[in-house]
């Protein structure tokens, strides 16, 4: 079966790394990895390489080309990831396509296969962020696709009222959760060897997007957020830098600048697979809006303050504490988990055999 699988970014790639294996080890399977996206790009990590030293081929490497982070430039990286992909349908042929969440890009890519017949298998379809514009291309893929493996019985049964029909949709359980009974965390003391964070010490681990269905707002909420963490000197700060999403860059700014005005910041563009999650294992708690502060942070559990509107829609476990960007309200929020308990078991994620399943699922669609 020959198969293209899609990754834009750090973010999807972790998520796939059971995935790739498996299809890599199987000989049924011919995989080529499209590498697109913020991949090739220095100032996001030049994450390919994570990719390359994980001891995969990547079959084809789509430069990075965004200039910037306008609503302009987004759209033109749109238009030119449609048309790189497009040489790619044209030379070679695919049975399948896999594409995982929501992204732009990932978006454009999938769309410049439809006029070549190419059948769509989409990972982490029928959930919603109300806060972000990936919330369309999310449903957008999956009305794309033929082949739809959700992470929980709610989100299947959102696309099968997407789809009207529950033909090809499975719930095959969270990528992630593969990840975390498969891969062996660092230590404190390897992390700290590794990134030079000793995670001994009361640590917040951090990553903020920009709300990009409201995007001019970004500044305020990231100056509330500045203001909140200049209050929070018991603990040390491990940010992880945002993704290339509209007016990221004032998002980075503001976390540069907070490295100036207290000790203990450490920013990073990207801890890989295996550092993002032994941090989310040692940290005190987690801040911000990104999606693995809903599916991975579930799995540990670890408590989440939630911040804005931007992963509204989706399910809240209880060890997530969502509020607004307000200074006040983070740190409210904040001494609330320090007068709690370990919060307890979350199972709503599956068992941790979505790789294999999906593999299965595939195999019997030849």
């Amino acid at each position: 079966m020959r198969v293209a699988l899609l990754t834009s970014s750090r973010a999807d790639y972790s998520i796939y790394r059971p995935l790739i294996a498996k299809l890599h080890a199987d000989p049924f399977f011919k995989l080529s990895i499209v590498a697109f996206g913020t991949h090739s790009s220095e100032k996001f990590g030049t994450t390919v390489q994570e990719i390359i030293n994980d001891g995969f081929t990547v079959s084809h490497l789509i430069e990075f080309n965004q200039p910037s982070d306008s609503p302009g430039d987004i759209s033109r990286n749109m238009a030119y990831t449609m048309e790189s992909f497009t040489k790619i349908w044209e030379t070679e042929s695919f049975d399948w396509l896999i594409a995982l969440g929501d992204r732009y890009e990932m978006f454009a890519a999938v769309f410049s296969a439809i006029p070549f017949s190419i059948k769509v298998a989409h990972i982490s379809g029928g959930e919603i962020t109300l806060g972000a514009i990936d919330n369309v291309f999310r449903d957008s893929i999956t009305a794309a696709a033929t082949l739809h493996f959700a992470s929980t019985d709610v989100y299947a049964k959102r696309i099968t009222q997407l789809k009207n029909t529950d033909q090809g949709v499975h719930n095959v359980g969270a990528l992630s959760l593969d990840n975390l009974l498969q891969l062996q965390l660092l230590s404190i003391d390897d992390f700290e060897h590794k990134f030079g964070i000793p995670l001994s010490a009361p640590t917040i681990l951090i990553t903020v997007h920009p709300e990009t269905v409201d995007y001019r707002s970004n500044e305020v909420y990231i100056k509330e957020v500045q203001k909140a963490l200049l209050q929070l000197d018991s603990h040390q700060l491990l940010i992880t830098m945002p993704n290339a999403d509209t007016f990221g860059h004032v998002i980075r700014e503001h976390w540069h600048q907070l490295k100036k005005e207290r000790d203990g910041v450490f920013l990073y563009e990207n801890l890989g697979t295996i550092g993002y999650l032994s941090a989310m294992k040692w940290c005190s708690f987690m801040m911000g809006n990104t999606s693995s502060g809903f599916v991975e942070a579930a799995m540990f559990p670890k408590w989440v303050v939630n911040l804005g509107d931007r992963q509204k829609g989706r399910i809240e476990t209880p060890n997530i504490l969502t509020v607004p960007f307000s200074a006040d309200k983070i740190l409210e929020a904040v001494d609330r988990i320090r007068l709690a308990n370990q919060p307890a078991p979350i199972r709503i994620y599956g068992d941790g055999q979505a790789a294999s399943k999906i593999v299965h699922i595939l195999k019997k669609m030849k």
